[in-house]
């Protein structure tokens, strides 16, 4: 399919995407209300696009008992398309192709303008299996390509897989979360090596390195001679949280990257963004509570009734409570308390 010249634009410029999580009632059910008021605060503290029925949002919700998948996106794109300048619309697409085509037709149906391509359900595919998938999908939906992290159900990628991947005209971006910074070089290189830097956004999925993602430049041989490869943006599970700092962040970063100089407090503060994540990601048991620790501040904030997960064992690990009492407590200026008590009525209305 041709990709509108407007997505791609506004995706090199580099935008704050959030990972939508899924509010729920104590009953596990959509919570319509606020799933509606969590889409109206990312609004409102000023993303330049949304990502809805990925990993943050729960893969489950794709299950045949569950059926949130359209509901979800269908809330998000209608509430989304309320604002005065409407975000950049990624739905997640997973499963093998005949799932993931089926999946990416209802995403372009209700106007989202890429899909987010998992790659986790093709563990065995090789490299062509997996071209020819993304080849279908890019038929129906531009391509947001996704290296996500093992560690939370993604598998690796090779520098051949991404360098064929680069090629593809439907491709307007990709995240980069693998958490390891050989398999980021892998992606960097490869859109380079492809020609393709100028054509494809790279956008950080790396929740531990963000800020050294987006303010250090890439420098690469690759057929445009010398060629510096930047990552433009963010789409993140942690921006689910402190979503209008993390605007605010990118704002600045952009400051930097136009003046030439990083200051040395920025490492200090890529530090504290990490040790954040850490806590709210629960990195010491492996991820386990991810998605319930985005859910634990969003419940103080008000955004969320509760931090409940459609699968009653997923829940917070032991000691991680703790720990995110300690980084809210520590970090204070990475979060939006202040904006949301001011706004939550009116989001929730």
């Amino acid at each position: 399919m041709a990709v509108p010249d407007a997505v791609r634009k506004r995706l090199a410029e580099g935008l704050v995407i959030p990972a939508h999580p899924l509010a729920l009632t104590a009953e596990r059910k959509l919570d319509e209300r606020r799933q509606r008021a969590l889409t109206r605060y990312y609004v409102a503290a000023g993303v330049g696009g949304l990502a809805v029925g990925v990993h943050t949002t729960q893969f489950a919700i794709r299950e045949p008992g569950v059926g949130l998948l359209r509901p979800v996106l269908e809330l998000a794109a209608e509430t989304a398309r309320q604002a005065a300048s409407p975000p950049v619309l990624v739905a997640g697409i997973c499963g093998l192709t005949a799932q993931a085509v089926s999946e990416a037709e209802l995403a372009a149906s209700l106007g989202y303008d890429a899909g987010l391509v998992s790659l986790s359900a093709m563990r065995d595919a090789d490299d062509g299996e997996l071209i020819a998938h993304c080849r279908a999908l890019g038929e129906v939906i531009p391509l947001f390509g996704f290296y996500l992290q093992p560690a939370v159900g993604g598998r690796l990628l090779s520098y051949a897989f991404w360098r064929r991947f680069a090629e593809l005209d439907t491709v307007v971006a990709i995240k980069i979360a693998p958490f390891s910074r050989y398999q980021t070089l892998d992606v960097v290189r490869a859109v380079a090596d492809a020609g393709a830097e100028c054509r494809i956004a790279l956008y950080t999925g790396n929740d531990d390195s963000v800020l050294a993602d987006l303010v250090a430049p890439f420098r690469v041989d690759c057929p445009t001679e010398g060629a510096e490869v930047r990552i433009v943006g963010g789409l993140l599970g942690q921006w689910a949280v402190g979503t209008r700092r993390a605007v605010e962040l990118l704002a600045q970063v952009e400051k930097w990257v136009a003046a030439g100089s990083v200051p040395v407090e920025a490492l200090a503060l890529g530090q504290r963004i990490t040790d954040t994540n850490a806590a709210l990601f629960d990195a010491a048991n492996g991820f386990a509570g991810c998605i319930a620790g985005i859910h634990e501040v969003l419940r103080r904030q008000g955004l969320m009734a509760g931090r409940w997960c459609l699968d009653p064992r997923e829940n917070l690990s032991p000691g991680q409570l703790e720990d995110i009492d300690r980084v809210l407590r520590a970090y204070p200026e990475l979060h939006d308390d202040e904006f949301i008590a001011e706004h939550l009525n009116e989001w929730l209305g």
